[in-house]
C-alpha cells in the first residue's frame, strides 16, 4: 500500500475520534475540525516517519492536537487592542449542550487537565495510554486527573448561574462509574 493510501485509510478510520476529542478539547465542533485539520496536514506530509518513529500514529497525532490547542490558547487569550470599537457585535451560533453544567465545567479546566479528562472518559484511554498519548509520565496524569475531578465536583456542586434545567446525560458521577 503507498504511503497517501495508508495515510487515506488512517484518516477515514481515526477521523471521527479524532474530531470528538478536537471538539472536546476546544469546546466547539468548527475549532476542533480547525484543529484536526492542521495536525491532519503536517502529519500527511510525513506520514512515513510519523509510522516509523512513533508505532502509535494515533497516540502522536492526539498529542500534536493537544499541543497545537495549548499553542493557540496561548496565542490567541491575549489582548488584542483594536482602533474603533465595532458597531455590532458578533454572536456566534449556540448548540443545545453549551450551557449544560458538566460542559461548562469541563470548558472551564486548563488545558491540559481538559486533554487528560478528554482521553480518559471520552475516549476511554487507559493512565499508561494518556501517560504516552500527551508525552507526560503516569504520575502526571494522576496528579492532572485528580485535580480536574476535584475541580469539576466543586463546579457541579454550585448552584447553576441560569436557571435551565440540565439535560446532559452525562453527570460527574456518571464518569467517575465509567471508569
Amino acid at each position: 500500500m503507498s504511503e497517501s493510501a495508508d495515510f487515506a485509510e488512517f484518516v477515514r478510520v481515526s477521523l471521527p475520534g479524532l474530531l470528538r476529542y478536537g471538539h472536546a478539547l476546544t469546546g466547539n465542533p468548527h475549532d476542533a475540525g480547525d484543529l484536526v485539520q492542521t495536525v491532519l496536514e503536517k502529519m500527511g506530509s510525513r506520514w512515513s516517519s510519523v509510522v516509523a518513529k512513533t508505532g502509535d500514529p494515533l497516540a502522536y497525532i492526539r498529542r500534536s492536537m493537544a499541543n497545537a490547542h495549548v499553542s493557540r490558547w496561548r496565542r490567541t487569550r491575549r489582548e488584542s487592542l483594536v482602533a474603533d470599537v465595532p458597531q455590532a457585535g458578533f454572536t456566534a451560533p449556540r448548540y443545545s449542550f453549551e450551557d449544560e453544567p458538566l460542559w461548562l465545567a469541563l470548558r472551564n479546566l486548563p488545558p491540559r487537565q481538559r486533554a487528560v479528562i478528554v482521553l480518559r472518559y471520552y475516549e476511554g484511554l487507559s493512565e499508561v495510554e494518556i501517560a504516552r498519548t500527551l508525552g507526560v509520565t503516569r504520575g502526571t496524569v494522576k496528579s492532572q486527573s485528580s485535580k480536574a475531578m476535584a475541580t469539576l465536583r466543586v463546579r457541579l456542586a454550585e448552584p447553576p448561574e441560569t436557571t435551565r434545567q440540565s439535560t446532559t446525560p452525562a453527570t460527574l458521577a456518571e464518569l467517575e462509574d465509567s471508569a
